[in-house]
């Protein structure tokens, strides 16, 4: 079995040879989120930008004897000023993703969100899990476990073709996505198996591109080679999948916790959808992981800036 963490001091070691990312940490006003503002700093992945309120986040600072002199503090009165000011920095190109700090995610969301002036795109908000599960070769995507509650088949769309583009950015070789249910048949019985079985032949229309898609499957013929022989299912994907596509939230917020508490799995944050990723970091995330969705973040603004210069 590999080393703990393998995949993502990998990860990080690449990272740390690309540029730090401008970014905005949003009202890190407790001891995790500044500590981990700082340390992506110390490690070479990002420029923080702190938005909240000075004294405080000063005097958190003196407390746990961190260093913040070097960075830019935007002075914000409260969680939600930290939010809208955060974003604004993001459309006046001074910050290339957003970081949670001690606020809570929805009043972080709903600045992204806002029409008038938030960080919209064409495409669903939606969130990724990077995994690393240490018994599994390779790295995986989980989505969507935080965002989306119960999504459309519209909105399975762009969470999926989030996914894949996550994936790509991640420098993945070959992007295999398992579509999952409770089984690996599609039943009228069970809606999740229809949608599956329909994002799949978008699949093969081109609405949605750049990896190779199967579902419904269920978890284990999704990841486990064996239980897709026995089950004689064959495709590309089964056995193999390196992005797992949920039903809705409750399931992926079961199947990450599941990885991570039984098979001693660390899960990095990232929301894409938006015009700039953000990173999601929970007080329970160790330092590594916190330094993973940094990393995550990196390579997907490093993606968007590559996308860019081809479409200029």
């Amino acid at each position: 079995m590999e080393p703990r963490h393998a995949k993502y001091r990998q990860l990080i070691a690449h990272c740390q040879t690309l540029a730090p990312m401008p970014t905005a940490v949003v009202h890190p006003c407790d001891r995790s989120s500044l500590e981990g503002a700082v340390e992506a700093a110390r490690s070479g992945l990002i420029v923080p930008i702190l938005i909240g309120p000075r004294a405080r986040i000063e005097s958190l600072a003196a407390e746990c004897k961190l260093s913040i002199s070097d960075y830019q503090i935007v002075d914000a009165p409260f969680s939600e000023a930290s939010a809208a000011a955060a974003t604004q920095l993001v459309r006046e190109g001074k910050a290339e993703a957003l970081m949670k700090g001690s606020l809570h995610t929805d009043e972080l969301m709903a600045e992204v969100v806002r029409r008038d002036a938030g960080l919209r795109t064409g495409r669903r908000v939606s969130h990724c899990f990077v995994m690393d599960v240490p018994a599994h070769a390779d790295a995986l995507i989980v989505t969507d476990a935080a965002v989306n509650i119960a999504p459309t088949l519209e909105e399975k769309v762009d969470i999926l073709q989030n996914a894949i583009d996550l994936a790509h950015a991640l420098q993945f070789p070959e992007v295999r996505v398992a579509i999952l249910s409770a089984m690996e048949t599609v039943s009228p019985k069970v809606p999740s198996t229809i949608e599956a079985a329909a994002l799949c032949k978008m699949v093969d229309r081109r609405q949605i591109t750049g990896a190779l898609v199967d579902g419904p499957l269920a978890l284990d013929n999704a990841i486990d080679p064996e239980a897709a022989r026995i089950k004689q299912i064959d495709s590309p994907v089964v056995g193999r999948a390196n992005v797992l596509m949920v039903p809705d939230l409750e399931a992926g917020n079961m199947l990450a916790k599941s990885l991570s508490f039984l098979a001693g799995a660390d899960a990095a944050g990232i929301v894409l959808g938006a015009r700039v990723p953000i990173i999601l970091t929970s007080r329970a995330d160790s330092l590594i992981t916190r330094l993973a969705s940094c990393a995550v973040a990196v390579l997907v603004a490093q993606a968007r800036r590559e996308a860019a210069k081809i479409v200029g």
